[in-house]
Order: structure tokens, then C-alpha cells, then sequence
């Protein structure tokens, strides 16, 4: 998920007809989980502005979803904020779902494998910075599509890197900065597959 200061829920100003995009989405789809915790709007009718969130095609179809509630962002400082530390001995870690995104992640596989997934989180950072250690374990990166990736940092000794979250960034998404080492184990970089996309869509339906 993309931070709702960089990506704002679509309001009148906007033409209705042009597409939304997967960060314009994410920020409604956040402030209607703001206004449901606020008491504004109960569980019930979060889940069916959510579904119709996540179904719309355009500004128009968003901008009805957020029209009666007040818009309240508010900057995030690093400073006062911890960075995450995820570290494996033999066992898997998965850091998934919705979660807050720090400014800072470090993710450290000796042996076992890590699986970070952005692509339900809420993240306020323009720019993400996380250092990978793949010992003789896997670390694998899902972000959503849209984010831009910079992966010029890593090196790999016997393990491999690869980064398939090559796409074109959408403007105002937020960017990762991927550094580290893949010592004996793989760093991977990449979107959701199709089964993974299909799974999510069938849960939620």
C-alpha cells in the first residue's frame, strides 16, 4: 500500500473520467480503515466501500467512497520511528498482510527463508531502504506493482539476486532501496504471481 499524503483519496477536483491507479485505490481503501476505526463508519459498511475500492476503475467511482469524510494526513518523521529487524535461524519468517511500513528494514536469513510482502502494507516513506543478509537461506521481496526498485546495492558471493519488479514506477509511489548480500542463499525481487493473485481474489470474494 502506498502513503496516503503522497497518494490522496481522489475528491471532486479530479476528472472523473481519467483511471485510477493502484496507489489511488490504497489511499481510499486506508482513510476508510482510519474513518472505521475512528467510529465514523461501522464494520459493515467498511467492507462494502472497501469492495468498491478495490473494484473501481476510475476517479469517479472512487471519489463517492471517501465524499463524506474529512481527509486528515499527517507526515511521518523516521526519527520517530523503529526500524524493523527480521532475522531466521532454521525456521521461515513471513512479514505479510496489513502492516505498517517503516522507513528502515533489515532482514537477516541464516538458514531459513524470509518472505516480505508490501503489497498489503501501508508504507508513508517516499523511499524504503532494506539491507538483506541471505546466509544459506532465501529472502524474497514481493512489492506491488507500481513501486519503483533500486537493487544496485546487492552483491552476491555463491547466491543469487534477481529483481523482476522492473516495471515503469507510477508517479508518486514509493521507492525501495535494496542492499546486502546474498552469501550462499537467493535474494528475489518480484510482484505477485498469477496463483498468489488469484488466491487473494478468491478469498476475498
Amino acid at each position: 500500500m502506498t502513503d496516503p499524503s503522497r497518494a490522496p483519496a481522489p475528491r471532486p477536483g479530479r476528472d472523473p473520467d481519467l483511471r485510477a491507479s493502484h496507489a489511488d485505490r490504497e489511499a481510499v481503501a486506508e482513510l476508510l480503515r482510519q474513518a472505521a476505526g475512528d467510529g465514523r463508519i461501522d464494520l459493515e459498511e467498511l467492507e462494502e466501500r472497501l469492495e468498491r475500492a478495490f473494484s473501481a476503475r476510475t476517479y469517479g467511482e472512487l471519489a463517492p467512497l471517501t465524499a463524506d469524510l474529512p481527509v486528515e494526513t499527517a507526515a511521518v518523521d523516521p526519527r520517530d520511528e523503529q526500524p524493523m529487524e527480521l532475522r531466521s535461524g532454521v525456521g521461515d519468517l513471513s512479514q505479510a498482510g496489513h502492516w505498517v511500513v517503516p522507513s528502515r528494514i533489515t532482514a537477516v536469513s541464516r538458514m531459513g527463508n524470509i518472505v516480505i510482502d508490501f503489497t498489503q502494507a501501508v508504507c508513508r516513506h517516499s523511499e524504503v531502504f532494506l539491507e538483506v543478509n541471505a546466509g544459506m537461506g532465501n529472502v524474497t521481496v514481493i512489492v506491488p506493482v507500481g513501486w519503483s526498485v533500486r537493487s544496485h546495492g546487492l552483491k552476491a558471493s555463491i547466491g543469487s539476486v534477481r529483481n523482476r519488479a522492473t516495471e515503469p514506477p507510477e508517479p508518486g509511489a514509493p521507492t525501495l532501496e535494496v542492499s546486502g548480500r546474498a552469501a550462499m542463499g537467493d535474494v528475489r525481487i518480484r510482484h505477485l504471481n498469477r496463483w498468489e493473485t488469484w488466491r487473494r481474489r478468491d478469498r476475498s470474494s
